[in-house]
């Protein structure tokens, strides 16, 4: 499967539980939401949850929002249920959490099989143990069905006993090992969540270093988040302005059976006209959400 033109600039995790909640995120500027059916759900509300969500993504409404499904571990009592009940209401993905190994992707993709599930709703997985992290090429590789990885890096700091810095040197191998794994196999690749909601200008430098790494996005915990979030991972004005003159200096180049092209002073070849491409696909992509 390949990472394609699609924005996951903003991915907002909204509580299952919760159906004002999930009404209004039909109203919300997020490129994607998680309903959640994990960490913010407490054990006795996790059937109620269930079927919360499945109802609001069978009723539809969130537009070009993508729609994920997190569920429970299939370790737990709630885990079966959640991916049939999710394979059912046929959102955009399946998301896995605590993904380890290989066999984690295998199981789900067997249970929505059984469910007979459209090849449309794919797999994502939560990268955040040690052994995901060591693992994750070989997670990235491991089925048709999977598109795209989310870092858990709060579960991850845990249990690395690390802790939180502006410059996250303590995750830097980790965040690495993810990316290149997602880019190896055409993974979309989404950042862990920023805690510090209401510090909106710690957020916007943690979303630059995210942009910066090569992440797709920010997973977000509250919808003040997803502005900056939109704008950190969206391509500026001059970057569209430079691709477009990069695209069409290259293309005058061939026409003159020449390989490349000078823009700026700057020598532009073929792999600068790949990256320019994507970058205008990815422009075009997000001022069609608008």
């Amino acid at each position: 499967m390949e990472h394609g033109d699609q924005p996951w600039r903003s991915v907002l995790y909204m509580p299952g539980s919760r159906e004002r909640a999930l009404e209004k995120a039909r109203t919300l500027p997020a490129d994607a939401l998680i309903l959640d059916l994990e960490d913010a759900v407490a054990p006795t509300e996790k059937e109620r949850a269930r079927d919360l969500v499945a109802r609001a993504v069978r009723a539809g409404g969130y537009g070009e929002r993508r729609l994920l499904i997190r569920t429970n571990g299939l370790d737990t009592e709630w885990g079966r249920a959640d991916v049939m009940a999710a394979a059912a209401a046929a959102p955009d993905a399946v998301l896995i959490p605590k993904v380890e190994r290989p066999a984690d992707i295998g199981r789900v993709a067997d249970l929505l099989a059984e469910a007979g599930a459209s090849d449309r709703v794919t797999i994502w997985a939560m990268m955040e143990t040690p052994r995901g992290m060591l693992n994750a090429a070989a997670i990235a590789a491991s089925h048709p069905r999977l598109a795209g990885f989310v870092l858990g890096t709060n579960d991850l700091v845990k249990d690395l006993g690390a802790a939180h810095t502006p410059e996250r040197l303590p995750l830097v191998a980790s965040l690495g090992l993810c990316l290149l794994a997602a880019r190896a196999e055409g993974l979309v690749c989404v950042d862990g969540v920023y805690n510090a909601f209401q510090d909106a200008e710690g957020f916007r430098a943690a979303c630059a270093q995210s942009r910066d790494f090569g992440f797709d996005g920010r997973t977000l915990i509250h919808p003040d988040q997803i502005a900056v979030a939109n704008a950190a991972f969206a391509p500026a004005p001059e970057e569209i302005a430079l691709a477009g003159e990069q695209v069409a200096a290259f293309e005058a180049a061939q026409a003159r059976g020449e390989g490349v092209a000078v823009v700026n002073g700057r020598i532009v070849e073929n792999l600068h006209v790949v990256t320019a491409r994507k970058l205008l696909a990815r422009a075009a992509a997000i001022a069609a959400r608008q």
